[in-house]
Order: C-alpha cells, then sequence, then structure tokens
C-alpha cells in the first residue's frame, strides 16, 4: 500500500526518509519504460524537482521546513500557470504560447508549504472530458486490468490520478467542472475531492467553465485531500472525523441511479449496507432539482458557452490542430444566445436555492460517484458513439452537484473482481469542513 501523506510527514520528520529519496523515487517510477509515466506526464522537471527536495531537506535539518509536508512530490495538471513554463491545457495548439510569468495562486501556495512539484500531468485536451483520453499526448491507463484490458484513467484529471495510483507523485493538483477531480479518482481506487467553487483561487489555471471550474486535490486518503484543500484554500485545519452513528444521509433516487453498471450498482448498495450497520440514518428520496438539469444543459450549458467564448478566435486560427471531440462539444457554444445564457444562469441560481434547502436536514449526499466501470480504451479510439455515450455516462452524477454549486468527495470502492469504483459525498455551498469531517467517518467505517 502507498503511504499517505501523514505517513510521509512521519517519515521525513523522523529521518526515516528525506525529500530527495522521495523524489528520486517517483522519478524512476516516471521513467520505467514499463510503466505509465511517458503518458500520465507531459513534463518532468527532474532537475528542478532534485534541487527543490534538495532545499526542503535542509531546511527540515535546520529546524526551519515550512510544513510537515516539505519536500513531498506532487503532480500538476497540464493547465495550471508554473512560472517558466509554457501551460499547454492537453493541447497541442498552445504549445508556442510564451511561458507563463508567476505560478497559479493554487501552485505558489503548494510550492509555499513546501510541496516539489515533480511534473505536468496529462488531462484531457482543454479539460473537456470526462474520459480522460488525448490524441495529442496519450491515454493513461488505469491500474485495474491494466496489463490486459487498459481502461481509461477517467478525466480531465487523468494523468494526475494515474501518478498518485502508481507511485509517481504522493498527490495531484487538478480541477474539477463536471467530475474531472472525483472520476479519475474513481476509476483509480483514489480519493478526489471538488471544493465549493468560490473555495481556491482559479487564477492562473486555464478555464473551461468560469462558472463551474472548482480547484481540488486527488490523493490516497480523505485525511490527505483534507490537508491539501487547507493548503489551497488558505483555510483551517481539518475538522475532526464525526461518528458514522448517526449521520444523516440522503440517496437521491432521481437521476443519479438510473442506468448504474451491475458492478457499481452493487458496490454501492454494500457501502450503504456497511454504514447503516454502523448506525448511519439513510433515507433514499427524490431531489426533483436533479431532474431538472439535462433540461438546463440541453444546449451544452455553461461549459460550451463559456468555452467557446475563451476558444472561438483559437479555434478560427488553429481548429485544424484541436481534438475533433473536443472542438465539436466547444462549438456548440456558438449555439447560445445571450438570452440562452441569461436565462440559464437565472435558472441555475434558482436551482442552487431549492437544492441546498432540500439538503438541509442531512448531512450528506451519498451517490455512485460514476454510474459507469472504467470502459475499456480500445473500445472507444474510433467509435466515436461509443465515446459519446461513455462520456456522458462519466459525467452525468458529478455534474449534478457542480449545477447546485456543492462540494464533493469520492470515496474507493472494489465491485465484483475487483473492478473500482466510487462513493460520493456531497453537500451544500460552503460546507466543505463539514463534509471532510463526515467522508473522514465513513471512510474509517468502510474499511473496518
Amino acid at each position: 500500500m502507498l503511504p499517505t501523506l501523514a505517513d510521509l510527514a512521519d517519515d521525513l520528520a523522523s529521518g526515516r526518509t528525506t525529500a530527495r529519496a522521495l523524489v528520486e523515487a517517483c522519478i524512476a517510477r516516471i521513467d520505467d519504460p514499463d510503466g505509465e509515466g511517458g503518458r500520465a506526464f507531459v513534463r518532468v522537471n527532474r532537475e528542478a524537482a532534485r534541487a527543490a527536495a534538495d532545499a526542503q531537506d535542509l531546511l527540515r535539518k535546520a529546524g526551519a521546513a515550512p510544513s510537515p509536508f516539505a519536500g513531498i512530490p506532487i503532480g500538476v495538471k497540464d493547465l495550471f500557470d508554473v512560472a517558466g513554463e509554457v501551460t499547454a491545457a492537453g493541447s497541442k495548439v498552445l504549445r508556442d504560447s510564451p511561458p507563463a510569468k508567476a505560478d497559479a495562486p493554487a501552485v505558489a501556495r503548494l510550492r509555499r508549504a513546501g510541496f516539489v512539484l515533480v511534473g505536468r500531468n496529462t488531462m484531457t485536451e482543454f479539460a473537456y472530458s470526462g474520459l480522460g483520453m488525448n490524441p495529442h499526448t496519450g491515454n493513461p491507463a488505469a491500474p485495474f486490468e491494466r496489463a490486459t484490458t487498459p481502461r481509461v484513467s477517467g478525466g480531465s484529471s487523468s494523468g494526475g490520478a494515474v501518478a498518485v495510483a502508481d507511485g509517481m507523485a504522493h498527490a495531484a493538483l487538478g480541477t474539477d467542472t463536471g467530475g474531472s477531480c472525483r472520476i479519475p479518482a474513481a476509476f483509480c481506487g483514489l480519493v478526489g475531492f471538488k471544493p465549493t467553487a468560490r473555495r481556491v483561487p482559479r487564477e492562473g489555471a486555464f478555464p473551461l467553465s468560469t462558472t463551474l471550474d472548482s480547484i481540488g486535490p486527488i490523493a490516497r486518503s480523505v485525511a490527505c485531500c483534507a490537508t491539501l484543500d487547507a493548503i489551497l484554500s488558505g483555510g483551517d485545519a481539518p475538522l475532526p472525523a464525526r461518528p458514522v452513528a448517526g449521520l444523516r444521509l440522503l440517496v437521491p433516487t432521481t437521476v443519479a441511479l438510473d442506468g448504474l453498471d451491475a458492478p457499481v450498482a452493487a458496490a454501492f448498495e454494500a457501502a450503504l449496507e456497511r454504514l447503516a450497520k454502523a448506525g448511519a440514518h439513510i433515507v433514499s428520496a427524490p431531489f426533483p432539482e436533479f431532474g431538472e438539469i439535462a433540461t438546463l444543459n440541453a444546449k451544452g450549458g455553461f461549459a460550451a458557452a463559456e468555452s467557446y467564448a475563451v476558444h472561438r478566435r483559437l479555434l478560427a486560427e488553429k481548429g485544424e490542430g484541436y481534438d475533433p471531440r473536443v472542438s465539436v462539444r466547444v462549438r456548440r457554444g456558438s449555439e447560445q444566445s445571450a438570452a440562452d445564457y441569461v436565462e440559464l444562469v437565472a435558472a441555475r441560481a434558482g436551482l442552487v436555492a431549492r437544492a441546498a434547502a432540500r439538503l438541509a436536514g442531512f448531512d450528506a449526499l451519498a451517490l455512485p460517484t460514476v454510474a459507469i466501470a472504467p470502459p475499456r480504451i480500445a473500445d472507444l479510439l474510433t467509435d466515436d458513439d461509443a465515446y459519446g455515450r461513455a462520456n456522458l455516462m462519466a459525467l452525468r452524477n458529478p455534474t449534478l452537484i457542480n449545477m447546485i454549486d456543492g462540494c464533493a468527495i469520492s470515496l474507493p470502492l472494489t465491485g465484483e473482481g475487483g473492478l473500482p469504483a466510487g462513493l460520493m459525498l456531497a453537500g451544500a455551498p460552503g460546507t466543505d469542513a463539514a463534509l471532510f469531517a463526515v467522508a473522514a467517518g465513513v471512510e474509517a467505517a468502510l474499511k473496518n
């Protein structure tokens, strides 16, 4: 089992390891010719990471380490500005852009805590897919059945999840517009957190949807994600875990349970049974607001409209360089009028308010993170229809939470034959700290 951030901090504090040793181990895994490093990273900062690790080791030796986590290697999604590097956002059309002049605030906060940036992680081009495939940079495969039947790792933060699952980094900085931290976490056996969108500064992150984008971590435990979120948000230390006994969990029967793959449904039901036995009060009930979201997004929703505003000139100049599966989704934004967009903004505001009121009597929503098991890469390479169906099903449940402006976390579940799945816990806007406490209790109960 790979270590958590707390494990690594303890090892560093006790002298059982050094930052340099951690970085060297990650680089060795990245460079393993039989591994996924060449697909999980678009850039590896070998010498810069070594120098940063050496600096953190000297600071720790002098009693001046900036945090207990100083020296731990982390991966950064390719859409974040890192000073001196080009922000390509998974696309070849931006590769000739000038290097970033400064770190994105999220990156800067991780550096200030002493984390070592080992490299930039692969992603879906411009973050516009839930599957994690990219014809320009490759398709990192999820750990399950990788040797025999490679499966997608989930998007759009695909490379970050694979890096953490394979020990090429000990956490990853990602973004989440419709599941891009939670889907890869579910497909790769990890924990992924989507904060309330306004919680972490989004400057310096190439946008998909300025309304829905949020910045969050992918890591190996709830505590890891809570630690990273506190650093990224500038918030307080995480709250203690809440006991499962007495928790009030709402399972929404509207949309979220429709069309589940059998192994996903079984893993979800088994998790609910364990939580009920541990004393949780689980209520299954309609959530009418979720039934409205497909209609609101019928013309592409916020992602199409807002990404088209960003890309329309670039599409005119370099459209042939885009992944066609991405450009077709961006171009849908041209079909929305200003009136359509204004109506969408107003409708969503009402949706958010009504959903928050419905959640007021519960500690969290509980639903499958992703409705489907990770699809086989070979099934999607040339079949656009299959790709489109899988993409919609991968994004569906996570998008429900982005549309109600909630916060959410995905915990790993194991289905039949070891197939990965995820349990998503979600809360109303601004309840991030309380959600972490609930998730920590649930995580402990599921492990017992």
